[in-house]
Formats: C-alpha cells, sequence, structure tokens
C-alpha cells in the first residue's frame, strides 16, 4: 500500500510518500495556513494531486482529538481554525480519495510501538516535545483513546493547583520547546528569539542556555515522575524536534534520577524503574503512525465487506 502522508502543526505542514510503513520517499514541508480552515484544504489537494495517480489515499496526522472512524477532528492548539469540523469528509471530498486521520501523538506512539523505541512494552508512552506537548499511551499492549478521544493529551494537565485557570500553568506550556527558548531570552535579557538549532548551537558555552535547559528538564522529569507511578510505565520515549539533541535526553535522566532521589526511600526506587529514552524516529514517527492507522481502517473495512 503505497500513501501520502501528512504531518500537520502548528507551523508546519511534513509530507511524504509512505510504502510499507517504513519506506519513505518525496518528503518535503510548507508552512501551515494561518488564513482559515477552506486555505488549509486547498494547500493539502495542492501536494496531493501531484501523486493522486501513485497513492492509495491520505494518511493524515494533527493535533486535537480524533475520531479515527468517523474523520472527525476537533482542531485545537496551535491550529486556529474552528473546531469541530470534520476534516476527514471535507479533505477526501476535494481531493477524491481516502483521508484517514490520526492523532498526532498517537500517531507518534503508534509508531513508537509498533517498529521504534518502545516496540514490544507493555506499558509505555511517548511525550512530544514541539509548540506545546503531545502525547501517546500504550497499555497493555495497545493505544489508549479513551471515550472522548482525548487519552494522552499532556499540554492540558495542570502544574500547579493555585493558578488552574492560568493556561501557562501547564504542561503544554512548561514542558514545551516554546519554555526552553521563551526562558532563555528571559534569562539572557535578549530582544532576539531564537530557534531550537540556534539554542544547541550556543548550549556548551552559553551559561543561561544551560539554565534554561535544566529548567525544561526539571519540568519535564516531574511529569515523567508522575506518569510513571499512575501507569507503571517500562519506557517513555521523548520525540519532537530536539529530541535529537543528545544533551535534552542526558538531562531529563538526570532531572529524573534528582526527582527519585528527593521524592522516595530506596525502597521504592527499587520499584519505579522506567526507562527515558529518545523516540527512534524523530519527525517522521507521525508520519509512519498515520500510515499505520490509515492500514487499519482500510484493513477493518475489508473484512466487514
Amino acid at each position: 500500500m503505497k500513501l501520502l502522508a501528512f504531518d500537520v502543526g502548528g507551523t508546519e505542514i511534513k509530507y511524504a510518500m509512505i510504502e510499507d510503513a517504513l519506506t519513505i520517499s518525496e518528503k518535503g514541508y510548507v508552512s501551515t495556513p494561518v488564513d482559515g480552515f477552506d486555505r488549509f484544504v486547498d494547500q493539502i489537494r495542492g501536494i496531493y494531486l501531484p501523486y493522486r495517480d501513485e497513492v492509495e489515499g491520505i494518511a493524515m496526522s494533527l493535533p486535537g482529538p480524533v475520531d479515527v472512524e468517523k474523520g472527525h477532528c476537533g482542531i485545537c492548539g496551535a491550529m486556529k481554525y474552528p473546531h469541530s469540523i470534520e476534516v476527514g469528509r471535507l479533505l477526501s471530498d476535494a481531493c477524491g480519495c481516502r483521508v484517514v486521520l490520526e492523532n498526532d501523538g498517537k500517531a507518534a506512539a503508534l509508531a513508537e510501538y509498533g517498529y521504534g523505541a518502545v516496540s514490544g512494552c507493555r506499558n509505555a508512552a511517548v511525550f512530544l516535545i514541539g509548540t506545546g506537548v503531545g502525547g501517546g499511551l500504550i497499555i497493555d499492549h495497545h493505544l489508549v483513546r479513551g471515550p472522548n478521544n482525548m487519552a494522552g493529551e499532556f499540554s492540558f494537565v495542570n502544574t500547579d493547583a493555585g493558578h488552574y485557570e492560568d493556561h501557562r500553568q501547564t504542561v503544554g506550556s512548561n514542558c514545551s520547546t516554546t519554555f526552553l527558548l521563551r526562558r532563555y531570552q528571559e534569562l539572557s535579557a535578549s530582544s532576539e528569539m531564537i530557534d531550537g538549532r540556534e539554542f544547541f548551537r550556543r548550549l556548551p558555552e552559553d551559561a543561561y542556555a544551560k539554565s534554561a535547559l535544566n529548567e525544561l528538564s526539571a519540568n519535564i522529569a516531574v511529569q515523567i515522575f508522575n506518569l510513571s507511578w499512575l501507569l507503571d510505565l517500562e519506557k517513555i520515549a521523548i520525540g519532537g524536534g530536539i529530541s535529537r539533541q543528545p544533551a535534552l535526553i542526558e538531562k531529563i535522566r538526570e532531572k529524573f534520577n534528582e526527582v527519585q532521589e528527593k521524592s522516595m526511600t530506596a525502597r521504592f526506587r527499587r520499584t519505579l524503574s522506567v526507562e527515558i529514552v529518545p523516540c527512534q524516529f524523530s519527525n517522521d514517527a507521525n508520519l509512519i503512525g498515520a500510515y499505520i492507522t490509515y492500514e487499519t481502517v482500510a484493513g477493518k473495512e475489508n473484512d466487514e465487506k
């Protein structure tokens, strides 16, 4: 099966031709339109049309709660289009092909469980660091969706009971790349907002960068600690663009060990043994996971015929 897969984010839309889940070609990206949903549909259709004779359909990951069977998506987060849109149907009508949607965090979890960093785990989580924080949960060898398709939406977890109404006191705000870069800007008293690539280029020699990374890693470590106790995780895979930076993974592990040492007796430390690893597929995880969901939906429909 050959598909055109899309990974839709708040800043850009990545796309690629995928065959047999791991065979990826024709990769590219465009900026995510900010001038309305109709422009978004036109953008996807424009990318799809040159490939329409080569692929069976479109597999797409995007933020927000996704009803895979209905193709319904409550778009939220960095995408400022109206909520609760029948994205799948509208894209299918515009492109003239089958369109299957998947939540971005759940797509990454499917990819990493099926072929990557948490393959074979009974209980595991994927924690995606980007503009906000995406996530996916594997429990008893199954992806957890929940009755409202909201399972694994780490971004909305509150981090301060005294300010529960403040969106800045959430995992999505305090465990994101946005936090890292904003905190660096504050510490360095700079008017410049740098990107992640520049941040890690400066990191080895920049005290402000080291301090910002310490804060981000400590915030993430506390959430891994909480998730591990709640879900009895074997592994948690860190994804998103900055997960390719070894310094980030090393610092998260360091801070997690500090949390364990300060929070628990030796007896309980032996009980909690989650392994923190980078996602194997990095920026391709959402594309691969969207392909897996399309394949599953198509297979189910064929079995029912």
